[in-house]
This record gives C-alpha cells, structure tokens and sequence, in this order.
C-alpha cells in the first residue's frame, strides 16, 4: 500500500511538470466541457490562484486564512444532514471539496504536495485501517472495528513519533476540534488507557460537585477567571456524561441550538415581531405554548 502511494505521488509529481505550462497558457479559457469533473474543479482552482489573471483574493489567500471557512463548510454539511435537505448537502459537499482543493492547491504551489498525494494518502490510509475489506483478517462487528481502528491509530502514532519521543495516548487530538468534541475525544483516548469513571452514576456526581464548586465561586470573592474555570470543568464532566450515555455532545448541542431557535422565532411571531416591552411573563407563555404544540 506505501509502495502504491509512494507511486502514485511520484507520477502526481511528474503529471504537474509536465502539465503545468500548458495549464497556465490556458487559463483564461474556461475549463473544457469534456474534463472529468474533478479535473474541472481542479482547473478552476489553480486558474483562481494563476499569478497571471488570477482573482485577486484567491491570490490574497493563506492557509491560516483559509482555515476558518473550512470548518464553517464542516459545519454547514453537518446542518444540511441535520435538516435532511439532500440538495442542500449535495451544494455544501462540494463547497467543503472546493477547501480540501483549496488547500491542496497552496501546498502544490508551495512544493508540498498536491491534490492526487492528498487522494493517493488518504486511500492508503483507508486499506491500512481496514484489514478486513483489504486483506484476510475478520471482524465480529462495528465494534470489534472500532477496537482495531483505534489500535491501529495508535501504532501510527508510536511510528510517527521521532528523536526518542514517548507517543502518549492523547497525541494527535487536534486542537482546532470545537470544545466539546475535543473534550470527548481526550476522555475517549485515556478511557482506553483505563483512566475513567466504570459507572455512569460517578458521573452524575461529578457533574454535581461541579456544580456546588461553582456555586461555592459565586458566593465568596471570585474572579473572571475563576469562574471561566470552574464552568470549564462543568462543561468537560458534561461531555463525560454524553459519552457515557453514549450521546455526541457537539450533536446534542446543535440539536437544542435548533431548538431553541425554532421556538423563539415562535415567541416572536406571537408578538408580531415585536418583543420591546413585552413582559418576561408574557414571553415565558409563548414560549411554553410554542413548547406544547411541539410536543
């Protein structure tokens, strides 16, 4: 599998130095009709970025500049399947291509790599983790899977680790991740490990006494800072409990985002619009209606 991508990335290499003068004398045509729609996206992209015609905010842009949009694309894809509007996924699917292609681009430019190393390494990756599609081993099921996954993860690690470095088990949980997954991914990691709580009700006392310890802050000369801690600690036994319940906390949270949202434009549209100087009392029943009629 290393051998083939190894290859692969080589002919990758050899295709762009061929390819790329003709590309760039050709880019202020628009993309030929009987390209391979990834071919055409990857035309477009690197005409977007042709120092010579190109957009000037394409040109403009960096990694760091572009991350943000990537996750917010992540995200957009997550809402489209949250509200089943398959044509909705369909566009946001390829607006999230569109920064996977983006990336890739800068860091052919840069001399990194490109898109076709990008698709040969995650491709390799894929038959590595599945020695049951790809080779003899079995399987009993999606759990027994998701063992294996993880312990083949975690050799990776140990291989990638270099001057004598000791891999930890908490080692490669991105720290971009959105809080509360990476909050459940780094208690998934030391929970393999055996550092975790066996029953869920020492969850639920955890959850208790951080509650009491903010409490405790609010009730004595507390700073800022303090109570962004104590909340923290709420919020990490939270995810805990999620995981025990075997619940995705981003998800969970996303849901009751929408929900929220759904009823108080709800409450709003009882008042035409209009909440200034509406009561709290006023508002609190339309909302517990909009809470009815859901229900």
């Amino acid at each position: 599998v290393c051998s083939c991508a190894w290859l692969l990335a080589r002919l990758a290499r050899l295709w762009r130095a061929r390819t790329c003068f003709c590309m760039l004398a050709a880019m202020k045509n628009p993309p030929a009709d009987d390209l391979a729609p990834i071919d055409r996206l990857l035309y477009v992209m690197a005409a977007l970025r042709a120092p010579d015609g190109g957009c000037p905010w394409d040109l403009e842009q960096t990694f760091r500049s572009i991350a943000p949009y990537t996750i917010e694309e992540a995200y957009e894809v997550a809402d489209a399947i949250e509200q089943n509007d398959m044509p909705a996924l369909k566009e946001e699917l390829g607006d999230l291509l569109l920064q996977v292609v983006y990336h890739a681009r800068m860091a052919e430019e840069a001399g990194h790599f490109g898109f076709a190393e990008v698709a040969a390494e995650i491709s390799a990756k894929m038959v590595r983790r599945h020695p049951h599609v790809f080779a003899d081993q079995t399987v009993s099921g999606a759990a027994a899977q998701t063992l294996a996954w993880e312990d083949q993860k975690a050799a990776e690690r140990v291989a990638k680790a270099n001057n004598g470095a000791v891999p930890g088990a908490l080692d490669g949980v991105a720290r971009g991740l959105p809080g509360l997954t990476r909050a459940e991914k780094l208690q998934k990691r030391a929970a393999r490990v055996g550092f975790d709580w066996p029953e869920v009700a020492q969850v639920f006392d955890k959850v208790d006494e951080e509650l009491s310890e903010i409490k405790s802050e609010l009730s004595g000369d507390t700073t800022h800072e303090r109570l962004e801690d104590e909340v923290g600690d709420l919020l990490f036994v939270v995810a805990n409990l999620a995981r025990h319940l075997r619940v995705d906390p981003e998800a969970a949270l996303r849901r009751c985002n929408a929900k929220f949202e759904r009823r108080f434009r709800q409450v709003e549209s009882a008042f035409e619009g209009d909440l200034e100087g509406i009561s709290l009392e006023r508002m609190e029943a339309a909302w517990n209606a909009a809470k009815k009629h859901e229900k």
